[in-house]
């Protein structure tokens, strides 16, 4: 699996680690022992953000809730304003010991004649307005908000001032008025915004990152430690319009600030669950909110990463990806108890991703698909209909066809050119790919071109990327490194793709011209569709069906196949005596007058040893897909509960001493002594590349039939080595399948008479 944990920009960073240190912020908060006895505290708090949810409720307005809270826990309590702790008061007297220590009347009394005055004026004005503006009603339209601020503001100006600034008699120009009237209005306007780094002081780093706006800059930067003493039960004392509690949304919340609280709130809900079962040991390491994905985005590979901690804390552990819970196993004893008896079925569901979202029709990919009816309905498709030994049987000869193209190319361009070098990755993909594209759409599609390449490696690149919303499920929305925007995009590429090969498959049938012989697996399905199969249990359409099944069990073939192939060769290369002991045997079985024939690989039993030896080292994907527990069950002795992932660590089983000895030998001939009973299908737990159980990889025989006729094909036809003799580099890189790090460079020459190749 891949585990790339890619943060491309600082303030990318900055949100992703927003909840983390929100958490420890409020934890930290927490930790404050309380000297004295607080005022009772209302109920209905939320972690982080308090009661302010209750504030900014449509269904009551400020005084009232708290006017409600008043009847309930008396005429003094305590609230939670995100991080900060208020008081209310709902009881005169108190009000009246507040008002006494807080705010003495002496200097009130002195400017008393500077009020009246003001009010006399204003009258004084009414009268001259309703004398110069009189309707023939006798009367003259004063809007009164506005005339009450502008009374109160020369009341104001003139304390502080010395000068009114509103009116006939101001003592200042026009403009100068205007001017003051403006910024007295939006300092008001801005006092009554609600700030979320006021309630929780933290958010303040967003004004950094954001460069924010006129607001955040006016307000944001002040900050406020001692503790709130507020007078809001209006109800309760009286209607003064200055003191209402606004909390209004002209401030967009940044929605990071949102998902931030709304996720930790999340998670402490989600914790609050105990279970007195025994769990499986938790790895150390693990950070809050992230949980051990730091260990797994390093350099080291996460197969490895895993099998130190097993080391540590043994074959069954715990690990946290996330807001996922999940378990490793990496011993063959355990991974038997996870995919027999009862455990079976309990192991039968996939973690759900957002790569299966665009890149397998919404869960429509048997590979990808939750247990179910449909997934149960689909694979028995697939297993008696699409990949049973008769319908490989008779694809046999797509098989032989293509790699025998593949070799006559090779040998025309040696004839050609003296030599040939062949970069073995590049040319297992191609010829794969294109059997891979008879095997869906038959021999009537054109050739594979670059766009159809293009398509399929973006298909299993993204199929490998490890994105932080499926970890975090309330950062999604960030898409952070711009992964699903580039699945949806691939995935409508591939569906058109398959769309067109469909299309043309239906007007194939209709006009009666594939025979039973050719029939592809799109024939298959377009017949098995539409002849009453159990529709009830197919929740897509006809045309989703057939393009996911059909892509999901070609695709998953070639990806794997071209992986083990390219390991094969390295190993080879890297083991020159192994190579020729396989040549040897292809001389006695097959002889070099004749070319391999698919036939003739039952016979070939050390280049199968060969292929068992280089997938127990390098299988198609170290650890083994992920599934998920879909109820509580018992594994090692250890309650596993509903939900949690399971990754079985085949690179830990594959070099368990105990089972192999020499682990770390590539020595096909294991298989042929001490290991010979033991076969790649998942019966046998010390060897697991493709999975085991119900949920095992339904391809297993396509994908051996693949890779036993190419590498017997190739090694019979060339001599293989590598330009300067040197070892292959075997660094192992990142991505949905093991693939080799290093493009495989290799000379080819042929090694047959030339008219067996001119047979080819």
């Amino acid at each position: 699996m891949a585990m790339e944990f890619l943060f491309p920009h600082t303030s990318t960073v900055m949100a992703g680690l927003l909840p983390l240190l929100v958490l420890l912020y409020y934890f930290k908060g927490k930790s404050k022992a309380a000297k004295h006895i607080p005022p009772p505290e209302a109920g209905g708090a939320w972690p982080i953000i308090g009661h302010l949810h209750h504030l900014t409720s449509s269904d009551q307005l400020p005084h009232e809730y708290l006017g409600t809270m008043a009847d309930k826990y008396g005429p003094i309590f305590t609230i939670r304003v995100g991080l900060k702790r208020a008081v209310v008061v709902s009881n005169w007297q108190t009000a009246k010991i507040i008002s006494f220590e807080l705010l003495r009347s002496r200097r009130v009394k002195l400017l008393e004649h500077v009020r009246v005055s003001e009010t006399d004026d204003s009258i004084k004005e009414l009268h001259k307005l309703w004398v110069e503006a009189k309707t023939n009603s006798g009367y003259v339209l004063v809007e009164m908000k506005q005339w009450f601020a502008d009374l109160t503001m020369n009341v104001l100006v003139r304390m502080v001032a010395g000068k009114r600034y509103f009116g006939v008699a101001a003592d200042s120009d026009e403009e100068e008025g205007r001017r003051c009237q403006k910024a007295f209005r939006n300092f008001f306007h801005y006092v009554g915004l609600f700030l979320p780094a006021d309630a929780i002081p933290f958010f303040a780093l967003q004004v950094i990152m954001a460069r924010a706006d006129t607001t955040s800059v006016m307000l944001t930067w002040h900050t406020n430690q001692t503790t709130y003493l507020i007078n809001l039960s209006l109800l309760k004392l009286n209607h003064h319009p200055y003191m209402e509690f606004l909390l209004p949304s002209p401030i967009t919340l940044i929605p990071s600030i949102i998902i931030s609280f709304l996720f930790i709130y999340y998670l402490l809900r989600k914790n609050t669950t105990t279970t007195n079962e025994r769990a499986p040991p938790e790895a150390g390491g693990r950070w809050p909110i992230i949980g051990h994905l730091p260990l797994l985005a390093g350099r080291k590979l996460a197969h490895k990463v895993l099998g130190a901690l097993a080391d540590k804390h043994g074959p069954i552990f715990t690990i946290r990806l996330g807001a996922h819970r999940a378990i490793v196993v990496s011993n063959s004893e355990i991974a038997r108890e996870c995919f027999t008896g009862s455990n079976d079925k309990v192991f039968l569901n996939r973690p759900k991703s957002i790569a299966a979202v665009h890149l397998s029709h919404n869960y429509a990919n048997l590979g990808l698909s939750p247990y179910g009816p449909y997934w149960r309905e689909v694979r028995k498709i697939a297993m008696l209909e699409l990949l049973s030994n008769h319908r490989l049987a008779m694809l046999s000869h797509v098989l032989e066809s293509e790699v025998k193209n593949s070799v006559k190319e090779v040998y025309e361009k040696w004839v050609k050119e003296g030599s040939c070098l062949v970069e073995m990755k590049r040319w297992f993909e191609d010829m794969i790919l294109k059997l891979a594209v008879r095997l869906i759409a038959g021999n009537g599609q054109p050739e594979v071109d670059e766009g159809i390449r293009k398509a399929f490696r973006a298909f299993f690149e993204l199929m490998g990327v490890f994105t932080v919303g499926d970890a975090i499920p309330f950062l999604r929305w960030l898409d952070l490194g711009g992964y699903e925007k580039e699945m949806k995009r691939t995935g409508k590429k591939m569906d058109d793709l398959l769309q067109e090969w469909l299309d043309e498959h239906k007007r194939q049938k209709i006009s009666g011209e594939a025979a039973e012989a050719d029939k592809d697996f799109m024939d298959v399905m377009l017949e098995i569709l539409d002849g009453g199969t159990n529709n009830n249990a197919l929740k897509f359409d006809a045309d989703t069906v057939n393009k996911a099944t059909c892509q999901g069990l070609t695709l998953g073939v070639t990806d794997t196949t071209t992986t083990t192939l390219t390991w094969a060769v390295a190993l080879l290369l890297n083991n020159p005596h192994v190579l020729k002991k396989a040549q040897e045997e292809l001389d006695s079985q097959i002889g070099g007058q004749r070319q391999v024939k698919e036939s003739d690989i039952k016979n070939l039993v050390y280049i199968q040893a060969i292929v068992k030896e280089t997938l127990r080292l390098y299988p198609p994907t170290q650890l083994m897909p992920p599934r998920e527990s879909i109820e509580d069950c018992t594994v090692g002795g250890y309650h596993v509960p509903a939900g949690t992932t399971l990754f079985v660590n085949l690179w830990k089983i594959h070099h368990n001493p105990q089972l192999w000895p020499n682990p770390w030998v590539f020595r096909p001939e294991r298989f042929l002594t001490t290991h010979k009973d033991v076969d790649l299908r998942g019966k046998h737990f010390e060897l697991l590349p493709f999975g085991s159980g119900r949920r095992g990889c339904p391809g297993i025989s396509l994908g051996l039939q693949i890779v036993g006729f190419t590498l017997a094909s190739l090694v019979h036809a060339f001599e293989i080595a590598t330009p300067d003799n040197e070892p292959v580099d075997m660094t192992e890189s990142f991505g949905l399948t093991n693939v080799k790090a290093m493009p495989l460079e290799v000379v080819l020459t042929p090694r047959l008479p030339s008219r067996v190749y001119a047979g080819w």
